[in-house]
C-alpha cells in the first residue's frame, strides 16, 4: 500500500476505544479460513528468497508462479491472456540522467538559474529521451476544475502552449476522498487546455508535512509506466512535456513581476482563501534527459465461474497486489530484504484461502468470482490500472471490487474500516458480513488520508466499478490493547522496512475472522438479485 510519510506518526496521536464481541467463526455454508493455511502462504511469500517481489524481479515472478500453482490447485479456471493464469505486462522504467536537468527564469530584465535539486526537483519523461520547453508562465492557484464543487482555477486564463504554475496539494474545505482524486488529475487538467507545463510550488503548510528535503532524498528514483500492447508508453500527455518542484524560496523569483507577490498567495492558501490565476509575466525554460529501460511483470487472474446461468456472465472481482519494494540500498541496515509480509503477503494470503472457500463452498456462488493478484502497486498502482484498461473479461460485466492490501493482523480487532463504503450500496453488503462475526463497521478514523484513492481498487473506481476496501480497525477485543497504537506502530516502525516480516507477532486468528468476512461479502454480492450500484449523491458515481 502507499501512504504518506505522516501516516505511522498520525494514527499514534488518535484515541480510541473497545467495543464488539466475537461471534461464530463460520459463515452460514459451514466454510472458514484456516489459520495455518494463511501462515503458510504468508511466510511463503514473505520469505528471504523472495527478496521483497519488486516488480520485474526473480523473486516476484516466484511469487506470481506460487499464485498461478495455487489457483490450479483449486480448479480455477485460468483468466489471464492465451489461456494461462498470467497477463504479462511490459513496463517502460525511466531515470533521470544525471546533471541533465536546468531550469532557466528569464523575467525580462535578468535571466537566472535555479540550482538542482536544492532550489527544484523534476523526473524522467516516460515518452523523450530530451525535452526542452521554453514559453510564458501563468499561475493558475491550486489548478483544479470541478463543476460538482464549483472550481475553475483556469477560469478567464488563456495557457495554451504556456506553462503552469500551481500550488502542491488541494483546498481544505474540500473533502478528503473526492479532494484527493481531484489532485490526482491536475495534469489532465492542465493539459486539457494546452499547456506545455507544469510548475509545481513547494508551500509552507507542505514543508511542514514533507520538508522539501525529503523529496530530494528520491530524486534517484526510477519511475515506472505500463506499456501499450503497439509499446507505446501510457502516457496521456504527451504534450506536458516539463515539469518542476519548486522549493519555497526559489520559488519567490517566479512572482518577481507579477500582480501579486508569493508571500500574500501563500497567506491566502493558509486562510483557506482560493486565489486567484494570472499571468506572471515571466518565461522558463526547462531542460532534462531521461533513459529507458524495459521491464515485464504479470498479473494473476483466475475465476470460479458462476451456477446461474445468467448472473455467470457477471463477475465478482477480488484483488490484492503480490508485489512490494524489493531489496534497499541503506548500507546502514544489515537486513536489506523489505520482506513485505503485512504489505502485501497478508493481503495475497487472504485472497488465496478466499478462493479456497468458494471452490470448497456446499452452495456455489451465482455470479462469477474473478481472483486477480496484481503486480506494481508499489510503483503507482500499474497492474491493477493496466487491468481496468485491458480486463481479460468485459469490464461491464466486472459488478464490483473486494481489494484485499495490507490488512495489519497484530491483534484481535474489534472493527473494521470499509473504505468506499459510504459511496455504493456496498456499505450494507460490509456491515452485514461484519456483524456475522460480531465486528462493528467504522468510519473511517484518518479521512485526512484519503485512502480510497490510495490501493489498486482505484483504477477500477475510476472506470465506474463500485469497490470496498477493507482494513482492520483501531479497536481489540483483548482487554488492555490498543488496537490503534498497535496499528500506528506498524506503520511507524516496520511499514516499508525489512522489519515488516514473518517473525512479527501475527495474529493468524485475526486473519481467519478478517479473511471469512471478505468472503462473506463477495458471498452476498455474489448471489444478489441487483448488482451493486453507486449511490447517486456520490462524487464517484459522476466520473467519466
Amino acid at each position: 500500500m502507499r501512504f504518506s510519510s505522516v501516516f505511522g506518526v498520525l494514527v499514534l496521536t488518535l484515541s480510541l476505544s473497545a467495543c464488539g464481541e466475537s461471534n461464530s467463526q463460520h459463515t452460514q455454508n459451514q466454510v472458514s479460513a484456516s489459520a495455518s493455511a494463511l501462515q503458510a502462504h504468508l511466510e511463503f511469500l514473505a520469505s528471504d528468497d523472495l527478496e521483497g517481489r519488486d516488480t520485474g524481479s526473480r523473486g516476484h515472478e516466484i511469487a506470481a508462479k506460487y499464485i498461478a500453482a495455487e489457483f490450479k490447485t483449486l480448479g480455477l479456471q485460468p483468466a489471464g491472456d492465451d489461456g494461462t493464469y498470467f497477463q504479462r505486462i511490459k513496463f517502460r522504467r525511466s531515470f533521470l540522467e544525471e546533471n541533465s536537468a536546468s531550469f532557466t527564469l528569464n523575467t525580462g530584465d535578468d535571466t537566472v538559474e535555479l540550482a538542482y535539486p536544492k532550489q527544484f526537483i523534476t523526473g524522467p519523461s516516460a515518452y523523450s529521451e530530451h525535452d526542452d520547453v521554453e514559453a510564458p508562465l501563468v499561475f493558475v492557484g491550486y489548478g483544479l476544475v470541478s463543476e460538482a464543487f464549483e472550481l475553475d482555477d483556469y477560469a478567464g486564463l488563456d495557457v495554451d502552449g504556456k506553462i503552469v504554475v500551481m500550488a502542491t496539494g488541494r483546498p481544505e474545505h474540500l473533502p478528503s476522498e473526492e479532494g484527493a482524486h481531484l489532485n490526482s488529475s491536475k495534469a489532465k487538467f492542465a493539459a486539457e487546455r494546452g499547456a506545455v507545463g507544469i510548475i509545481t510550488l513547494h508551500t509552507p503548510e507542505r514543508e511542514k508535512v514533507r520538508p522539501f528535503e525529503v523529496s530530494i532524498m528520491y530524486q534517484r528514483a526510477p519511475s515506472v509506466r505500463w506499456l501499450q500492447p503497439d509499446g507505446e508508453p501510457n502516457v496521456l500527455f504527451k504534450n506536458m512535456a516539463a515539469s518542476a518542484y519548486v522549493n519555497t524560496d526559489a520559488a519567490e523569483q517566479l512572482f518577481v513581476n507579477a500582480p501579486v507577490k508569493l508571500a500574500d498567495i501563500f497567506a491566502q492558501l493558509e486562510a483557506g482563501e482560493m486565489p486567484k490565476g494570472f499571468e506572471l509575466g515571466v518565461s522558463a525554460r526547462l531542460q532534462r534527459s531521461s533513459r529507458h529501460e524495459e521491464i515485464t511483470s504479470p498479473n494473476v487472474a483466475a475465476v470460479l465461474p458462476g451456477s446461474d446461468d445468467t448472473l455467470q456472465n457477471e463477475y465478482v472481482l477480488y484483488t490484492a497486489h503480490s508485489d512490494h519494494i524489493g531489496v534497499t540500498k541503506d548500507l546502514s541496515q544489515d537486513d536489506h530484504i523489505n520482506n513485505g509480509a503485512m504489505d502485501n503477503a497478508s493481503g495475497v494470503a487472504v485472497m488465496l484461502e478466499t478462493a479456497r472457500m468458494f471452490v470448497e463452498s456446499d452452495v456455489k456462488p451465482k455470479r462469477s468470482i474473478m481472483f486477480l493478484s496484481v503486480t506494481a502497486e508499489e510503483r503507482g498502482l500499474l497492474g491493477a490500472d493496466y487491468f481496468a484498461h485491458h480486463p481479460t473479461v468485459p469490464l461491464s460485466q466486472i459488478v464490483a471490487n473486494v481489494n484485499l492490501d495490507m490488512p495489519v493482523l497484530l491483534y484481535d480487532f474489534a472493527d473494521v474500516i470499509a473504505f468506499g463504503s459510504t459511496h455504493s450500496t456496498l456499505g450494507a453488503s460490509v456491515a452485514r458480513a461484519a456483524g456475522e462475526f460480531g465486528i462493528e463497521l467504522s468510519e473511517d478514523p484518518m479521512p485526512e488520508q484519503a485512502i480510497f484513492t490510495r490501493s489498486d481498487h482505484y483504477p477500477f473506481v475510476k472506470k465506474g466499478v463500485p469497490a470496498v476496501f477493507l482494513m482492520t480497525g483501531f479497536t481489540s477485543k483483548t482487554e488492555g490493547e490498543d488496537g490503534g497504537e498497535v496499528w500506528g506502530k506498524f506503520f511507524a516502525e516496520h511499514y516499508h522496512r525489512p522489519s515488516d516480516q514473518p517473525d512479527l507477532p501475527i495474529n493468524y486468528e485475526a486473519g481467519v475472522t478478517f479473511t471469512n468476512i471478505n468472503y462473506q461479502i463477495g458471498e452476498e454480492i455474489a448471489n444478489q438479485v441487483e448488482r451493486p450500484r453507486w449511490l447517486p449523491e456520490s462524487f464517484f458515481s459522476q466520473l467519466d
